[in-house]
Formats: structure tokens, C-alpha cells, sequence
């Protein structure tokens, strides 16, 4: 296998030929490292392809059982979840948030609904005071700042990436209804019953198969402030309170946490598969995890806007739903505005077109420098359509 070639394992239908090319591409054009991609039609797997290396000093392959950090991309099963609770009447995504988390009420976040939290409109973007990766892994800790702070602007008017605290958000909301955080939540009601190889945080038993993420080029000093002199407070709370990259996600206090916005672990089989709850409305693998009507409202869009922390970067204005973006404009997850999904800071993608019946999950361990849209990504999503 060499460094540019690298050998291409799994199974790909010759319709979808298209997107084997371009995931060998991805490796001999794009600096791929090592990676896997996932596409679901109808509930079928009708590509699953793996290759490349899973550390940096390329001494491991990428086999078909390795698992990565997905970070953002983790936040559609954390969507699902709450969205499994409102569709058993537990919970009513138009409530107050502080009708199932009282203390949420302080510093007049009274009127924050539900709605807010998964739609990154609740204006806590991130926390007003210093926030340690060590005090991100405290859930009680972060989860009571969080009840505490006074929001960034005013809730339900607009959206602002809530990068880091949508998953303790949403999940203190999981975790008040249900009595489960969120990452035992969906092993008992999804990637249990449906054998999903994906957990939120990552099982010490489990470390041997995990890729090393891989820095994006790295940014010098003078870079970094130009970077920074352009973002709002809230936006640097969202992206930089605490600040996480590579090497954080790599170590084991990350990969024992549980961040529900970040460190999901899993295969692009599974990115795949869940993402594929969402492409069957709500169907997967002969099993109905949410009723039709509640898969569709994943995708009730919530108002397109410059997006508070992430706008600079998109050409159009986005849209976010309950839980997950639209593709819109920009065809993020293809040319359907109505398809939608979540990318993971780096490069990973989970896509859902329940028009067209398709899912998509993609992993890697290079990180690029995108938030969202990161070229290897729209080259397979370009390639996908094309065969469709």
C-alpha cells in the first residue's frame, strides 16, 4: 500500500461506481490519510468502502472495523434522541426547557423552548466564563454553568453554532426526561437493537481499533489573530471555550467523556445507518425507531440567516432544523435544499435524503481545515448523486 495509492477494501455496487473513484481520489489528489465511506439506498448498503492508514506515522492500516472521532457529526443521534422522547409524548419540543430542567430558568432564559436548544437558537452559543477541557468533561459542572449563563443574544431569533454546548444542552434535557445521558440513551433504544457500532465517548476496551486524528495544517501566530480579531464573543466562546483539536481528541480523558455535541465513535457503516433512521422516515434495518411524522420534523426548517458563528464561511445563507442542517443553497448534502445532515469539524459527514432514500456517512482521520463542506466530503456527495 503506498502513500498515495493506497489499497481500497469493502464493497462498492457498480451503479456507485462513481463514488469509489472519488473516494480513491480523495487519497491520491486530496491528502487523504485514511478513511471510510457508507451509502444506504432504501436501507440497503450499497457501498461500504475502507482504506488508508489510521495513525499518522503509517504503521496501522484502516481496517473495516476502525472507529474515529466524528465530533459535530455526533449531534444527529444526539437530535435523535430527544426527537424518540417527542415522539412518545415525553417530551414537547415547544416547552420551556426550564419545564423539564428548572434551574435552566436563571438569567432569563425563562422562555427558551426546546426548540431553541436543537435549532442552536437558544444563544448559548458557548460560556461566558472560562471553560477548561477538564471542566468540559465534568457533565454536572457544565451542565449547571450552562443553567446559569446569560445567553449571547436573544433566543429564538437567530442561529449561532453551538459547537460544543448543544450536546450538554440537549442531553441535560435527554438525561431530565428519561434518566439517561445521552449516549446510554441510544445504545438502548437504536445502536443496541440495531447493532450500530457507535457510542458517544469511546469505551477503553475499545481504543485498539480508534484511528489517531491528524492536525489540519497547522496556523501560525499572526494567522490565528486575524482569525480571531473577525468573530464575535459569541463566537469565540463557541469555537474557543475551551478550545479542541486533534491532539485533545486523542487522549483517553476525551474519549471518556461524554460531549454529545463531539465525540461520537463509530464507523461510516454506522454514520450511515443512523443517518438512514432519518433517510427511511424513521425506519432502519426492518426496525421503526420514530413514527414518520417525527423523522420529517428533524428537518422543519427554523429560518435562514448568517448563522452568528458560523456565517462568514458559507457563500448563502443557512438553515438549520431540529437537530440537523439543510443542504439549502449551499448543497451541502446534495441538490435537494431539502436533504439535510451534519458535517464534524475536520471533514466527517452524515447525510439524509429521505426523498431519495439515501444515506450517507463518511470518516477520516486527516482533519482538514473546514468546519463544514471539507472538499473530500462534497466529492463523494457529488459522486453519489451523479449515480442516482
Amino acid at each position: 500500500m503506498s502513500e498515495h495509492e493506497p489499497d481500497v477494501h469493502g464493497h462498492c455496487d457498480a451503479r456507485f461506481a462513481a463514488v469509489r473513484l472519488a473516494f480513491e481520489e480523495n487519497f491520491r489528489d486530496r491528502d487523504e490519510l485514511g478513511a471510510a465511506v457508507a451509502v444506504t439506498v432504501d436501507g440497503e448498503t450499497v457501498v461500504d468502502l475502507w482504506g488508508g492508514w489510521a495513525d499518522a506515522a503509517r504503521t496501522r492500516a484502516w481496517e473495516r472495523d476502525t472507529v474515529v472521532n466524528v465530533w459535530s457529526t455526533t449531534k444527529g443521534p444526539t437530535a435523535l434522541c430527544a426527537h424518540i422522547l417527542a415522539d412518545r409524548g415525553l417530551l414537547d419540543l415547544d416547552a420551556p426547557v426550564a419545564a423539564y430542567w428548572p434551574e435552566f430558568a436563571a438569567a432569563g432564559k425563562e422562555k427558551v423552548l426546546v426548540r431553541h436548544l436543537l435549532s442552536h437558537r437558544a444563544g448559548l452559543s458557548g460560556l461566558r466564563e472560562p471553560h477548561s477541557l477538564e471542566q468540559l468533561y465534568d457533565w454536572e459542572l457544565t451542565t449547571a454553568r450552562l443553567a446559569a449563563t446569560e445567553p449571547w443574544w436573544e433566543p429564538g431569533t437567530v442561529s449561532g453554532y453551538h459547537a460544543l454546548t448543544y450536546g450538554h444542552l440537549v442531553g441535560e434535557v435527554v438525561r431530565r426526561v428519561s434518566g439517561l445521558r445521552p449516549g446510554a440513551f441510544l445504545e438502548r433504544e437504536v445502536t443496541g437493537p440495531l447493532g450500530i457500532d457507535f457510542t458517544i465517548g469511546l469505551p477503553q476496551r475499545e481504543s485498539g481499533r480508534a484511528a489517531e486524528l491528524v492536525h489540519p495544517r497547522a496556523v501560525n501566530s499572526s494567522e490565528q489573530a486575524a482569525i480571531f480579531s473577525q468573530l464575535t464573543p459569541a463566537a469565540i466562546a463557541a469555537l474557543a471555550n475551551p478550545l479542541a483539536g486533534a491532539a485533545e481528541a486523542n487522549t483517553p480523558a476525551w474519549r471518556a467523556a461524554e460531549i454529545p455535541a463531539a465525540n461520537g465513535h463509530g464507523t461510516a457503516r454506522a454514520v450511515a445507518a443512523l443517518y438512514g433512521v432519518f433517510a427511511g422516515r424513521g425506519s432502519h434495518g426492518g426496525r421503526r425507531i420514530l413514527s414518520a411524522e417525527a423523522a420529517e420534523r428533524v428537518r422543519e426548517g427554523q429560518g435562514s440567516c448568517r448563522d452568528l458563528v458560523l456565517g462568514a464561511g458559507f457563500e448563502h445563507e443557512t438553515e438549520v432544523g431540529l437537530g440537523l442542517w439543510l443542504s439549502g443553497p449551499n448543497g451541502s448534502y446534495g441538490p435537494d435544499p431539502r436533504a439535510f445532515g451534519h458535517d464534524g469539524f475536520g471533514g466527517s459527514c452524515g447525510l439524509a435524503d429521505p426523498d431519495a432514500g439515501v444515506s450517507m456517512g463518511y470518516t477520516m482521520n486527516r482533519m482538514g481545515p473546514h468546519i463544514a463542506d471539507d472538499p473530500r466530503k462534497m466529492a463523494l456527495v457529488d459522486a453519489l448523486y451523479r449515480a442516482l
